[in-house]
């Protein structure tokens, strides 16, 4: 039986990659062939040279004043907008209480679930973990519990971490998304041929859905080109 590939670059520290995961559920939740889909996360650092731990006294809002050279309260205002916006989709983000810092040891250890069959609900327990409940997720005795949340061994996770194990998975992850174009995240590509950028509503990623499905050939999945916001190159 043919099978629905979706591949999802998305960051663990990324508010919309937590609302865009929330909707592709939705939209596989009302695809008729919901079953035979595949969905694989892909890695993809938004700044991976952050340090292990940010500074808890600089809020979230002030960060983003800083990068985007905005007012604080115009970053806090978009950060209550944002806050509203995931409350629709379902998710309680807790912006006061995040602790940011770097991802990548985040992203092998979902690399190291899915080898276990386990990377969806890996994938789901940190961004909860972050967003929600103020967990610094860069911390490798916070991954470890939330790894035995999802039912991995704590200590081949520990092993894990303290070892370079998956680090070649995440880098092919950010080369294929550099060569795919990827800018921003998340970005979703169908069938390895469809791409969608952003947390597109959920009825957009089921129309990309049923569009890939109708052309599903028999055998092996096509290769080609991948779409972007504005259509297909």
């Amino acid at each position: 039986m043919n099978k629905l590939r979706v591949d999802v670059w998305s960051d663990i520290a990324c508010p919309w990659c937590y609302i865009g995961k929330r909707r592709l559920e939705r939209a596989l939740a009302a695809f008729s062939n919901g079953n035979d889909v595949e969905v694989t996360w892909r890695a993809f650092e938004l700044d991976p040279d952050a340090p292990k731990l940010r500074d808890p006294s600089v809020t979230q809002a002030q960060r983003i004043a800083e990068k985007y050279g905005m007012p604080v309260d115009v970053a806090e205002e978009r950060l209550r907008d944002m806050t509203q916006t995931a409350k629709e989709d379902g998710l309680d983000f807790r912006f006061d209480a995040i602790r940011g810092g770097n991802t990548f040891d985040g992203h092998r250890l979902i690399h190291f679930a899915t080898e276990r069959g386990l990377g969806g609900a890996m994938k789901e327990r940190i961004l909860r973990a972050y967003m929600t409940e103020g967990q610094a997720v860069s911390d490798h005795d916070v991954l470890v519990t939330l790894a035995t949340e999802v039912g991995l061994d704590g200590k081949d996770v520990r092993a894990m971490l303290t070892s370079d194990a998956c680090a070649d998975a995440v880098r092919a992850d950010e080369r294929e998304a550099q060569a795919l174009g990827i800018r921003g995240v998340p970005f979703f590509v169908v069938d390895g041929r469809y791409g969608v950028s952003g947390a597109q509503p959920a009825e957009k990623l089921l129309e990309v859905l049923n569009k890939a499905w109708s052309e599903l050939p028999e055998g092996e999945v096509a290769e080609g080109a991948v779409c972007g916001p504005d259509g297909c190159a």
